[in-house]
């Protein structure tokens, strides 16, 4: 019984603090720096808005493939380009798609205000998520069409696929970053379970 009535208390406190936009308030904006000790249910709040940004990702990333495969099919085919070279111009390519979906989608709650931030972000965009692919393309081509001899866009595939999580994360917590701290890094130890 006591176990129900903490859940339900820790229900009422959730939703009693997201009655109200947090825009409005004056005071602390984190249920931590309020004073309340947040329970896993506060915390999962954040995952949520992960899981979405999440499938935001996976969605601009999917027109990037295409993007991409499409840039790597015209190089390679019609221009005649080697495999390594027309995969790194088109990972660059998807890159620079992906990075203008993601500032104006994916993150636009986190949006550059000036355009000085918008270039300082694109580099860091291009720093990390752009030396991932293009670096972990290019080792994965590398193995897979020079060495178990695949065609290079089933290849290509392949290769995206192992770099996606590593550049949400890089996204995520470097290139996008927010200016506030989440609910979990602020509180005290004895709060984390």
């Amino acid at each position: 019984m006591m176990a129900a009535d903490n859940m339900k208390t820790t229900v009422r406190r959730w939703l009693k603090l997201r009655r109200f936009p947090r825009r409005l308030s004056r005071g602390p904006k984190s249920p931590a720096q309020r004073g309340i000790e947040t329970s896993r249910l506060d915390r999962s709040v954040g995952t949520l808005t992960t899981g979405r940004r999440w499938l935001k990702f996976n969605l601009v990333g999917a027109i990037g493939i295409v993007v991409q495969l499409a840039v790597l099919g015209i190089l390679a085919s019609v221009l005649k380009l080697d495999y390594l070279p027309a995969t790194a111009l088109a990972v660059e390519v998807a890159v620079l798609h992906n990075f203008l979906w993601h500032e104006r989608f994916t993150w636009a709650d986190r949006a550059s205000v000036t355009r000085r931030q918008a270039l300082l972000r694109l580099v860091r965009f291009n720093l990390t998520t752009g030396a991932v692919s293009i670096l972990g393309n290019l080792l994965l081509m590398r193995l897979l069409v020079g060495q178990v001899h695949l065609p290079s866009l089933p290849a290509n595939l392949v290769s995206i696929a192992g770099c996606s999580m590593v550049n949400f994360l890089m996204s995520e917590f470097i290139v996008f970053r927010s200016g506030r701290r989440s609910v979990t890094r602020s509180l005290p130890m004895s709060y984390v379970p």
